[in-house]
């Protein structure tokens, strides 16, 4: 990256934000780390926002989640509230990523977007 402009070969982190029901779904895709996780924070502040009955974070298209990106989950669920943000649909690595750091001991992980809707 250079001058501040976006890495070409990499696709953005936040692939929609939809309101269904109650709730909003921030969809998220590739890989969520140092270099993108503002995208993701910001997209996450911006579910918040309208304080909705739930925020759906959609990871089934999510390819590799570091350190970073882990805080910036941390960081939603302390402004968003333990029960309002939840998980949903998290590959293998991904999911043993959020195991292996205990955070799915402090958000709640579904298996589909659908079940974390329910």
């Amino acid at each position: 990256m250079t001058g501040g402009s976006a890495d070409p070969l990499r696709e953005p982190p936040v692939r929609a934000v939809e309101t269904i029901g109650a709730a909003v779904v921030v969809r998220l895709a590739g890989e969520l780390d140092l270099y993108n996780a503002e995208a993701v924070r910001t997209a996450l502040a911006e579910a918040a926002s309208s304080s909705p009955a739930r925020v759906v974070v959609d990871l089934s298209d999510v390819d590799f989640v570091d350190s970073t990106a882990l805080g910036v989950l941390i960081e939603a669920r302390a402004n968003v509230g333990a029960e309002r943000l939840v998980l949903a649909a998290p590959q293998f690595d991904t999911r043993r990523t959020l195991q292996v750091s205990g955070l799915d001991r402090h958000i709640a992980v579904h298996d589909t977007v659908e079940d974390a809707l329910g």
